[in-house]
């Protein structure tokens, strides 16, 4: 990819990247890449080489990585999936796609619009140290899991347990498991680095302006190995 299509890419990210992270009157959705489908390390080499690393560099990810993080993560892989919705690369209770990724990078947090594939802009200025560790404040890319209560009331069926808050308990925690495996399985695909590990829960939800019915979870932070 050239420097012209980059910027096409990531405008909101070339933009912010020279101006620093109080320009806020550039703070803009960021149309991410086609994600690609193909390449990297088979399945099996990838879960041979799933691991946590806890030390994590400050290089930035490409556009493309980027792209293909995210929609590894959590992306639309069908249109017609389960109950008549979108189908993503980790299940979710009812097809309820319970959990919001927000993508703390340097200059502010995105909220990951999987159907558009598109992030979308929450809050300018860097908070990736609210991903609760010493490596995660200077590493590229911090995701935080949040869940959103709400969308089980939304789901396209309604099994039981979607009322009570026990089992959805139990449901959004697996779900966010889901994802973060994908994660590391996407590292270990490209030669990242990959941790999973808690977050700050206190200042977060005011932070990443979120509702009362989402709630933080986690935080997996990902970059490229540091350089020993």
């Amino acid at each position: 990819m050239n420097r012209r299509e980059f910027l096409k890419t990531l405008p909101a990210v070339g933009v912010l990247a020279a101006a620093g992270p109080s320009s806020a009157q550039n703070f803009e959705p960021i149309t991410l890449a086609k994600p690609q489908t193909e390449g990297g390390k088979s399945v099996l080499a990838a879960l041979s080489e799933r691991k946590t690393t806890r030390n994590i560099g400050g290089r930035k990810l490409d556009a493309q990585t980027l792209s293909n993080l995210l929609w590894a993560a959590f992306g639309v892989n069908r249109q017609s999936g389960p109950f008549g919705g979108p189908g993503r690369t980790a299940a979710s209770a009812s097809n309820s796609q319970e959990i919001d990724l927000y993508v703390a990078l340097a200059e502010g947090v995105y909220l990951y619009d999987a159907t558009a594939h598109r992030l979308m802009p929450v809050v300018a200025g860097d908070l990736r140290r609210r991903s609760g560790r010493r490596a995660a404040a200077t590493a590229p890319v911090n995701i935080f899991y949040v869940v959103d209560i709400a969308k089980y009331a939304k789901a396209p069926f309604q099994e039981p347990g979607l009322k009570d808050p026990e089992v959805q308990k139990s449901y959004y925690y697996v779900a966010t498991g889901l994802i973060a495996q994908n994660v590391y399985l996407f590292a270990a695909s490209q030669g990242l680095a990959a941790h999973f590990h808690n977050c700050d829960k206190r200042n977060t939800p005011t932070e990443f302006k979120l509702r009362p019915d989402q709630r933080v979870l986690f935080s997996q932070t990902v970059g490229h190995p540091a350089e020993s």
